[in-house]
């Protein structure tokens, strides 16, 4: 989960940095056409080089990021046969997945958790808590690793990426709409634009980016089953199944920490549509139909 918040988290920060030099610059010039009307063409261009900048420079930070947020120490040598063991695994699950090896990684925690990141399906990193290695069997932990070369596998990061710049740009677009509304509308503003638009402007980008994390979240919950499928076909059906289980049963673990949390395979107490992750119970179930 971890993967997806810092990806949001980055991308928004990324978003207010785009916004304040075009507004220095003096680009917000761009949405007058004559100083009352607001020009819908430069605006919409306006919003999609800011909601598409901040994605596409999320994702390609994302590896780095994760590396440095969850401090994982990569096996470049493996000195134990548990990271020889773990390196064998992903080797032989990225063949059957057709992607290029990983790099391995372990974190420090003792939750059991797992995330896979990456811009390239080719370049990406997978790594594994030290508390996922001290709970879970061998059969558990290749499961889960299965369920993160899948992730990757599928891609998952770049569609987050194209879907995260749609929304992106409608939220700096209409935030800009309902500014410029208010500004002439009710404050009878009639060239340029007063301090309400600004104002307005921010306030409505909160918000509606309030509704389009929900969005975002939706997806990443509907992958997380396309996740699972894939790891039960690398690594078992009922393998993946024990690993759910077996997370199901460390819920009671001590929790990640705020700006780690969301690396979790599992889908915490948030509020399901804030959750980055279905229920443990949902996603037992489909695979025990499936």
């Amino acid at each position: 989960m971890f993967r997806i918040l810092m990806f949001l988290a980055t991308n928004i920060a990324v978003m207010a940095l785009i916004s304040l030099v075009f507004s220095l610059f003096g680009f917000q010039g761009l949405l007058a056409q004559n100083g009352v009307d607001l020009d819908l063409q430069a605006l919409l261009v306006y919003s999609a080089v800011i909601g598409f900048s901040g994605s596409i420079i999320s994702l390609l930070l994302s590896k780095f990021m994760a590396k440095r947020t969850m401090g994982v120490e990569l096996i470049n040598q493996a000195r134990t046969d548990t990271e020889r063991w773990l390196v064998q695994t992903v080797k032989l699950q990225a063949e059957r997945a057709n992607i290029g090896m990983p790099e391995v990684g372990i974190f420090d925690h003792p939750s059991p958790n797992a995330f896979a990141t990456g811009w390239n399906k080719n370049n990406a990193l997978v790594a594994v808590s030290t508390g996922l290695l001290q709970t879970m069997s061998k059969n558990e932990i290749e499961a889960v690793l299965a369920h993160e070369v899948s992730h990757v596998a599928n891609g998952d990061m770049v569609t987050l990426t194209l879907i995260q710049g749609v929304v992106n740009t409608f939220v700096v677009f209409l935030s800009r709409v309902i500014g410029h509304v208010v500004d002439r509308v009710v404050f009878k503003v009639e060239r340029g634009h007063g301090p309400a638009f600004w104002i307005v402007s921010i306030v409505a980008q909160i918000i509606l980016g309030f509704f389009a994390t929900m969005i975002v979240m939706w997806f990443s919950r509907y992958r997380e089953f396309k996740a699972d499928a894939g790891g039960a076909k690398l690594a078992g059906r009922n393998n993946m199944i024990a690993a759910l289980q077996r997370l199901k049963q460390n819920q009671d673990a001590p929790p990640m920490p705020d700006e780690m949390r969301a690396f979790s395979i599992s889908a915490g107490k948030v509020q399901k549509m804030f959750s980055s992750h279905p229920p443990l119970d949902e996603r037992i179930k489909v695979l025990q139909q499936g």
